[in-house]
């Protein structure tokens, strides 16, 4: 996958923003926060994002795949060839970084987004962390029709 490609796949998912930082910093968010940065020019890294910390500690051990500098704490990894990983399989990585980012938004603010419209995507495959949250939201559901039945 190409930048361009990279670029239209994280603007896909809802409440995605681009920006420039840092000189030549392609970044991209959601409500401010980062979940994936790809250099513009020349360096070391091609593209850095946030992950799990079980798919930190396997990608790390992959050839072309290092610890984010300065991110590495915060489970952040970096390609250091944009082949490092298969498209499909970086896709996902893109999905499920801007997923982390998303649910440590504060719960409001998600709410917020959410009724603005472009919620999370209906065609895109549930991640651990949505399929986690799924049973609290039916439970909260449930809880709610219950009360407006009264």
């Amino acid at each position: 996958m190409d930048i361009d490609g990279i670029r239209k796949h994280c603007l896909g998912f809802p409440h995605a923003t681009e920006n420039v930082q840092w000189g030549c910093d392609l970044c991209f968010k959601v409500d401010g926060k980062l979940f994936a940065v790809a250099p513009l020019e020349v360096a070391p890294v091609r593209l850095s994002f946030k992950c799990t910390r079980e798919n930190f500690a396997e990608l790390c051990e992959r050839p072309g795949i290092i610890p984010a500098p300065y991110m590495a704490r915060a489970q952040w990894v970096s390609l250091q060839s944009l082949d490092a990983v298969p498209d499909g399989e970086l896709r996902d990585f893109l999905g499920q970084s801007y997923d982390l980012v998303w649910q440590r938004l504060p719960k409001k603010r998600r709410e917020e987004l959410a009724s603005v419209g472009g919620s999370k995507p209906k065609s895109k495959p549930a991640t651990a962390l949505e399929k986690k949250d799924a049973p609290n939201s039916a439970a909260k559901a449930r809880k709610t029709a219950k009360g407006q039945r009264r």
